[in-house]
């Protein structure tokens, strides 16, 4: 295999050594599914990029399958998938996205800091602008331009919040189940969540934040290796802390130190609505309901739009094949 000197390679330093050593370690555990055990391989060919005193790791696939099979020469770098998660979940989420085209384009994935297999402070500003700066970073890090953006959940307000200040490296977006504009309303169990004292016994003591969404985010059970998975980076106090600051940072209202962030996003908005954008909706979303696709709707009004019946906040889990096939038809990738 000949030399690109477009892709940033893995080099031994001490932080790509560690995650080594831990992906060593969590491999070498009998229960965990193979499924999970080749995910990780992943980031290999990723990495970990300091993002001023954190350090945020990421997919970065560009080869093909994690296995290594049926590899093509080189996959498409001038029409890279860059796909931000949201809360609680992380890389693993996007699992479906990454075996659709990994043959075909590359798929950027960061893992939020304190979420994933990014690092966890304790004292971070987890804040709507910090996670906006951080993916900023990796953008130009990796020199990414002519970006599919692919956002769900918190993604939603973080990559829209890149595309406001970066419009010029978005190419065309697709919108899983996410909001980038005020919520009107929160449900109750999150609102619980953020309680003083209870919420962080509740999401970082008892994990029922994750194990909650476990249970109400699909329309079909999810399968043993799939709540493995997204169960793994969280097994303490401490791995969940960006869980819990995720929670607290919704912006509900003015005094909210989020709350001008997201309200710059939501202005912005508008200069987005000539690029292309394709929504992919789970129509049993007991957060993002139907209000928020006809606020999608509503703003940009030339979207292809495709509402998936039988699917809840994580369509990507209940009717994965289906939303790649649609994404295909609209980035004109041959299935």
């Amino acid at each position: 295999m000949s030399h690109d000197p477009t892709l940033v390679q893995v080099e031994a330093t001490p932080a790509a050594k560690e995650w080594l050593e831990t992906r060593r370690r969590l491999q070498s555990r009998r229960e965990l599914a193979d499924e999970l055990k080749q995910w990780l391989n992943r980031y290999d060919d990723g990495g970990r990029l300091d993002v001023g005193g954190a350090r945020m790791a990421f997919v970065n696939a560009r080869w093909g399958t994690a296995d290594g099979a049926g590899l093509t020469p080189r996959a498409r770098h001038d029409a890279p998938l860059l796909c931000l998660h949201g809360n609680p979940t992380w890389s693993w989420l996007f699992r479906p996205v990454c075996d659709a085209f990994g043959l075909t384009n590359q798929v950027v994935i960061p893992d939020h800091i304190g979420c994933g297999f990014s690092d966890k402070p304790q004292d971070y500003p987890y804040t709507l602008e910090r996670h906006i700066e951080n993916v900023e970073r990796l953008v130009d890090h990796l020199g990414l331009k002519k970006v599919t953006l692919c956002v769900h959940d918190w993604g939603g307000a973080i990559g829209f919040g890149l595309a406001a200040r970066r419009p010029e490296l978005i190419d065309r977006m697709v919108v899983f189940n996410t909001a980038a504009f005020a919520m009107p309303t929160m449900p109750l169990s999150i609102a619980l969540c953020r309680a003083p004292a209870f919420g962080a016994i509740a999401v970082r003591g008892f994990n029922a934040f994750l194990r909650g969404a476990l249970a109400r985010c699909t329309v079909s059970p999810l399968s043993a290796e799939s709540r493995q998975g997204f169960l793994l980076p969280y097994g303490n106090w401490r791995d969940r802390v960006a869980i819990h600051r995720f929670v607290q940072d919704i912006p509900m209202g003015e005094s909210h130190r989020s709350w001008r962030t997201l309200k710059e996003i939501e202005a912005a908005l508008p200069k987005l609505a000539a690029k292309p954008m394709l929504i992919c909706w789970g129509a049993r979303d007991f957060v993002f309901n139907d209000s928020f696709l006809a606020e999608w709707r509503r703003r940009f009004p030339a979207a292809e739009v495709h509402r998936f019946e039988q699917a809840g906040h994580w369509l990507l889990e209940d009717v994965g094949p289906e939303v790649c096939v649609a994404m295909k038809n609209f980035l004109g990738v041959t299935p």
